[in-house]
């Protein structure tokens, strides 16, 4: 999955339960990788959502786009519900997709916070 065209909406948290982002992308791992050095800025980057929980693979960016927005008009608890129906341990899944861990800058940034 490393440099293929997949389109897939995702979503991270800040920790177990913690602040969620819902982003879509054609390419998981490069925008895992973003999200974890540090390079986009905006709600990811200021609330420290780099842990991967949740996310779902397209065969079009439309249908991917359209899941996006419904997911980001659900309910919190929804989206909580979602998450742990897949991954009740919210553990990383950054793993299964090749996304390596979190850096040790953010980890760092994470347990200070």
């Amino acid at each position: 999955m490393r440099d293929v065209f997949q389109p897939c909406i995702y979503i991270l948290a800040s920790y177990l339960n913690g602040t969620l982002y819902i982003g879509v992308t054609s390419n998981l791992v490069q925008r895992m990788w973003q999200h974890r050095s540090g390079i986009t800025k905006g709600f990811a980057a200021r609330y420290r959502t780099h842990r991967l929980v949740h996310f779902e693979l397209f065969d079009t960016m439309h249908e991917a786009i359209s899941r996006e927005k419904q997911l980001k008009r659900w309910h919190r608890q929804w989206k909580i519900n979602l998450i742990e129906t897949g991954n009740p341990e919210w553990r990383d899944l950054a793993f299964e997709i090749g996304a390596g861990p979190i850096g040790r800058a953010m980890d760092a940034e994470t347990s200070s916070a």
